[in-house]
């Protein structure tokens, strides 16, 4: 309790400095979650360049705005929601003009995805299709909204809460509580549609709500 106080206490003097000009406070807020901002424009983009130009973004426009960061809200809130915007901006920019590619994205200085997904207890099969359901749950994410990926990602992937997300993205929390489960229903049902077209065996661990792996 005393290390998270403490912790806590730490970021708020960040925040002050940073807001008084301090770029060397402001910079060390950006390393604590530079690793953050970096998984979610991944999982939102799909493709690492892409990742690391919304990556710069997003810190760029930290630095233009924290002079405007309301303290009542936590940096990392403040920061997941610009990622978020970011995001979503360029995919509405890029709409129908530029295919996304999976082929590569995790290829990158985090590993690759055997190294990601392989758990010391796993079996090379196991390994394999957790793989193979990893694939499956980004084809599936192409097939939704903005909005409905947002959501899903926030949850089910980063593990936040409904309440956290719900001031990250703006809607009432009942909405955002809507949108996951629906989200969740279309995800689950593109995925049946993989495994049919690939002529695949539905899983017999099939998920129940909301268990996805992290990705």
């Amino acid at each position: 309790m005393a290390g998270e106080i403490s912790a806590k206490q730490g970021s708020e003097n960040l925040i002050a400095q940073a807001k008084q000009g301090d770029m060397a406070a402001l910079e060390a807020l950006i390393l604590q979650h530079e690793k953050i901002v970096y998984n979610v424009a991944l999982r939102m983009m799909n493709h690492t360049e892409d990742a690391k130009d919304i990556s710069q973004e997003v810190f760029l426009k930290a630095y233009r705005n924290i002079t405007s960061f309301d303290e009542r809200a936590t940096f990392s809130t403040w920061i997941y929601r610009i990622t978020v915007n970011t995001c979503i901006d360029e995919m509405r920019k890029r709409k129908g003009k530029q295919p996304l590619f999976l082929e590569n994205e995790f290829e990158d200085e985090e590993g690759t995805w055997k190294q990601e997904i392989a758990d010391e207890s796993d079996t090379p099969e196991e390994s394999l299709m957790r793989k193979e359901e990893k694939s499956e749950i980004l084809m599936a994410l192409k097939t939704i909204s903005e909005d409905y990926k947002t959501v899903f990602i926030l949850r089910d992937i980063r593990g936040l809460s409904y309440d956290e997300i719900a001031d990250i993205t703006g809607p009432a929390l009942g909405t955002v509580k809507s949108r996951i489960s629906r989200a969740r229903n279309h995800l689950k049902k593109e995925i049946f549609k993989i495994w049919e077209r690939n002529g695949s065996e539905p899983r017999h661990n099939a998920r129940k709500e909301g268990e996805f792996h992290e990705l």
